[in-house]
């Protein structure tokens, strides 16, 4: 008896990504029936192209997919700022613990160049992201929350995703105490972009500072700037050039502390005498400058352990927001004011 043999095509998620326009990382996700079915007009496409081309999901290898390549993915700015390198370091430290492989990408500062490497880490099947980009309008976590893909957000927060930070507006209240107890009432403060919690936070909890002790915060010596050692040599400049000028200086990282280190050097201050500078992050550099800076310690690995136990736990949807306390590093760049 002769049996005839049909070979079967089986079509690929690939295939009906190609057909449909859209990422596999997409497709996968629309065809996914354990989450909710989105109504989205691309969603509605690719059912309707998967349907045609007769796709059908593979349990076992969805399966596979979820939860089985032990693989996070980290979403930075970039990794020569001293502050990313260190959080990542930190995550594929709790990452390699946990039994988990963590890869990075960078994206600047542009939300498309954002969303364009999200989208690459997810093709890569990885099991979770956590992201260390610091919009607070970012609109790619509520993206992810409405996707179902397990996320935490790091060092920064918008309030509604999962998220692993430093207890920012304690850090900042914890600066400006210190320059105050030294005997400070004119003091300067550098924060960072307003669009970030951090920028944001740090700047309430100097305020707070400030206005228990009945010291005026003037607004002519409070700067919101980028976070770079250029954007502090500008703002050092501009804080420390007129006639009138603070006795000290609260700058929201460590490389706007070391721009104005550098600000003051040029217009003949002396760090730790005739100015007084606190910084933020307490990166390893600092304690190793000609003046040693006093800076707000994070705790990177605290932030990047809890972070793991967020995306990893069965809740990780849940509004979780877990602040690790900062610590003060006093160094040789603070002291009494002179006058």
């Amino acid at each position: 008896m002769v049996t005839d043999r049909i070979e079967r095509h089986i079509v690929t998620l690939r295939e009906v990504a190609e057909a449909a326009g859209v990422s596999i990382s997409t497709v996968s996700r629309v065809l996914d029936e354990r989450t909710p079915a989105s109504r989205s007009a691309t969603a509605q496409r690719v059912r309707a192209i998967a349907d045609e081309l007769g796709y059908r999901r593979n349990v076992f290898a969805s399966g596979l997919r979820r939860g089985a390549t032990a693989t996070i993915g980290v979403l930075v700015p970039r990794l020569t700022d001293a502050v990313m390198a260190l959080l990542f370091e930190a995550v594929e430290r709790a990452a390699r613990r946990d039994g988990y492989f963590a890869v990075v990408a960078t994206c600047g500062d542009d939300p498309d160049e954002e969303r364009r490497a999200t989208e690459t880490l997810l093709d890569r099947s990885v099991d979770g992201l956590i992201l260390a980009t610091a919009r607070i309008d970012d609109a790619l976590p509520a993206s992810l929350r409405a996707r179902g893909i397990p996320h935490v957000l790091a060092l920064r927060t918008d309030g509604t995703s999962p998220s692993s930070l430093g207890d920012d507006e304690a850090g900042g209240y914890l600066a400006v105490r210190h320059l105050i107890d030294l005997g400070h009432r004119e003091i300067g403060i550098v924060t960072g972009p307003w669009f970030t919690s951090s920028g944001q936070d740090r700047r309430a909890g100097a305020e707070r500072a400030m206005r228990e002790a009945g010291v005026e915060m003037r607004e002519e010596w409070v700067t919101s700037t980028g976070y770079g050692v250029d954007d502090g040599i500008a703002a050092g400049h501009a804080l420390l050039s007129g006639s009138e000028r603070p006795t000290a200086v609260f700058a929201a990282n460590d490389n706007l502390a070391i721009g104005v280190l550098s600000a003051a050097g040029n217009l003949g201050l002396v760090p730790g005498a005739t100015l007084s500078v606190v910084g933020y992050n307490d990166i390893p550099l600092v304690s190793k400058l000609p003046v040693p800076l006093t800076s707000v310690h994070t705790p990177f690995d605290q932030i990047a352990s809890a972070a793991m136990q967020l995306l990893t736990s069965a809740d990780s949807a849940a509004p979780v927001i877990l602040r690790a306390l900062p610590t003060l590093i006093p160094r040789a760049s603070t002291a009494r004011p002179l006058r």
